[in-house]
């Protein structure tokens, strides 16, 4: 249950007020809870009529040229890292009351996400998304084979954003997203984070409450599944698309209400694995540097990102993967210490961790399920999500095994040696993964690249032709 009617005292609640074109909307109307914690939080209700901009209005942005739209995101940028905006601290302190993240991890994401916002960041992924980027400014002219001229160009499209509530960095991106393909956009915030994006936009209307993207952009919250909230926003006479972020249950909702007109562009539940090829084996010093590698793919934001690794595939026989596994969780344990996050794991899979421990013919358990570090070594992947500091390392003959295991939910591997991946990356594509990396770099991404296996701001715009016959 996310809603609760009961009231309670108010130094117990938090507040989460709206953003809506231009003007911060407070109100305790709703009391909510938050998805992690539990932590209650007050928001107001949704004004419907000033959430949904009428088709007849022309977006605002349309007519703003891409160039000024990056320098106002880039002024945001360095705006967002003042340590005088007080919109951002009050976000952070907020939010640590309601995010299952710690508060060095949370204020570190706020600092990491306002580097998007750099020029040559934004440039490079709009000129990666667009062969021509002039389309997002202007009607581009085009003349086919025949003769037939025509003008194409990337309309501005009307969106709703259904964010994430595992990395407030999606914040920033998806408005910096929304902004340079010139939509109306919609962001449906999540209850672990009901804050970062309304810190960002009041950032944006201190610097300019007229502009253009101010005008563009509302931030609201509500209950994920809310039938009387979505029947009425999730219709195509309102927007074109929704961009959803979120694990099964918050995609499966979404797409119930899909239909001709209303598309889903979906950054679904993914799981991210490691490969580890027999060469880290060789001897101790070379086993413990892999393993190192290995432990920052696991802990990438304490395991909470689509990215971290949660089955590791190592290529070796069992007395070499156990030495592998005892240095992977002194790295785990190591990193979860200065993370500053212990919070035992959740009872399902404490007890399902405690028969394995029992087992000792078929697991290896290294560590405790007290949220310090778990390594599980297994024949097969476990049949459990491993999460909270928790890597289940799958003991396989040839990495060719291994491959097996990929799926389309198989979103980022990394690989070691670095000199094999060129000849697994067909077979991994092919099988559905989406992403191959060195490992220990599961992290970082190279800039513009496709994201979940496609171009988002190519998808995000509504294409639309102008034919104009025969010259």
């Amino acid at each position: 249950m996310n809603e609760i009617s009961q009231p309670k005292a108010a130094e117990d609640i938090v507040s989460a007020p709206f953003f809506l074109r231009g003007e911060v909307v407070h109100g305790a109307d709703v009391i909510q809870k938050s998805r992690d914690l539990g932590v209650t939080f007050a928001t107001p209700r949704i004004p419907f009529n000033r959430a949904v901009p009428p088709r007849t209005e022309v977006p605002p942005l349309l007519n703003v040229p891409l160039a000024e739209i990056v320098d106002f995101l880039v002024e945001t940028g360095q705006r967002l890292l003042a340590r005088d905006n007080d919109h951002m601290q009050e976000c952070i302190e907020r939010m640590c009351r309601t995010h299952i993240l710690p508060r060095a991890v949370v204020e570190n994401t706020a600092r990491h996400a306002a580097a998007y916002l750099d020029r040559r960041v934004l440039m490079a992924e709009v000129e990666q998304n667009f062969p021509d980027p002039r389309a997002l400014d202007e009607w581009v002219p085009k003349e086919d084979f025949t003769g037939r001229r025509s003008f194409v160009r990337a309309f501005a499209p009307r969106l709703i954003h259904v964010l994430p509530g595992n990395s407030p960095g999606v914040a920033v991106k998806s408005v910096a997203q929304g902004a340079m393909v010139k939509g109306i956009n919609l962001f449906k915030m999540s209850s672990a984070d009901p804050f970062t994006m309304v810190a960002i936009l009041r950032t944006m209307t201190d610097l300019d409450p007229a502009h253009p993207i101010v005008r563009s952009m509302s931030a609201v919250y509500w209950r994920g599944g809310d039938d009387a909230t979505e029947r009425v926003l999730y219709r195509p006479q309102y927007f074109d698309k929704i961009v959803a972020w979120g694990g099964g249950d918050a995609i499966n909702n979404v797409i119930k209400y899909l239909g001709p007109g209303f598309q889903l562009v979906s950054f679904d539940p993914k799981t991210s694995i490691s490969m580890v090829g027999r060469e880290a084996l060789a001897d101790d010093e070379t086993i413990d540097r892999v393993a190192d590698l290995c432990s920052a793919d696991v802990m990438t934001l304490n395991q909470e990102a689509c990215v971290a690794s949660r089955f590791q595939f190592v290529e070796g026989d069992e007395r070499q993967v156990d030495r592998f596994c005892a240095r992977l969780h002194h790295h785990i344990a190591r990193r979860a210490a200065e993370s500053g996050d212990v919070r035992p794991l959740a009872m399902d899979m404490r007890e399902a961790v405690e028969a394995m421990t029992l087992m000792d013919d078929e697991y290896g358990v290294w560590g405790r399920t007290d949220g310090r570090g778990l390594v599980i070594r297994s024949e097969e992947p476990v049949d459990f999500h491993p999460i909270n500091k928790t890597a289940n390392v799958v003991r396989v003959d040839s990495l060719d095994d291994a491959a097996r295991w990929i799926n389309v939910a198989t979103q980022t591997v990394g690989f070691f040696p670095f000199n094999r991946m060129s000849a697994y990356r067909d077979r991994l594509a092919a099988a559905g993964a989406q992403r191959i990396v060195h490992l220990g770099e599961a992290g970082p991404a190279t800039i513009g690249n496709p994201h979940d296996a496609m171009y988002p701001l190519h998808r995000f715009v509504h294409w639309m032709a102008h034919e104009d016959g025969r010259g």
